[in-house]
């Protein structure tokens, strides 16, 4: 049992570490599902450690904006791949604004996917404004290029508003790239 789940689901906890027992200083979060952590999850955080020169950190919440809420027992099962081999940070936050809020300072890891999501005003009702806060919070973005329909997509591709372009750092394809989805992998083991 997950010591302070109880606290984390009803507000009253933050996060909860596991791994470690303090929040690095100059971290770079990897936020996923992690079901299963792949050489996707691992390389891309291997790579934005490199370029970032933060210590990697995954982060997996329990609330998702577009899943259920991860019971107990499901997040014990995710956090077994990580086990001794990666800090966790548990969290319910499920968007990238209250991640940074609980992380100033912090830089994310992603791929390019999942920073279109975050430009989106689908995702985000006032992009511009969230953008700012990032911004104020010296929250930035390692980005991967991501393979799709239309070819390898990378940063340069994105439709960053104005001002807020020194955000985005690009992970180079020649650092990172692999070509793997959790949703593909889940497919193929069924």
């Amino acid at each position: 049992m997950i010591p302070a789940y109880e606290r984390l689901l009803a507000g009253e906890q933050p996060c909860i570490l596991v791994g470690q027992d303090d929040v690095p200083g100059k971290m770079i979060l990897l936020p996923g599902s992690f079901n299963p952590l792949h050489n996707g999850h691992k390389g891309l955080l291997l790579a934005a450690e490199k370029i970032s020169g933060r210590v990697g950190v995954l982060e997996l919440s329990i609330a998702n904006v577009d899943k259920p809420t991860l019971s107990m027992a499901e997040v014990e099962r995710r956090l077994q791949q990580m086990q001794g081999v990666y800090s966790v940070a548990l969290t319910c936050a499920p968007t990238f604004a209250e991640k940074a809020e609980l992380f100033p300072g912090a830089w994310f890891a992603m791929g390019y996917d999942t920073a279109v999501r975050l430009l989106s005003p689908e995702y985000h009702d006032d992009v511009p404004t969230m953008l700012k806060r990032f911004q104020e919070l010296g929250t930035r973005f390692a980005v991967a290029g991501r393979l799709d329909k239309d070819g390898f997509k990378t940063v340069e591709k994105l439709a960053i508003p104005a001002g807020f372009e020194a955000l985005f750092v690009p992970i180079p394809p020649e650092a990172f790239r692999e070509d793997i989805s959790s949703t593909e992998l889940r497919k193929k083991s069924l």
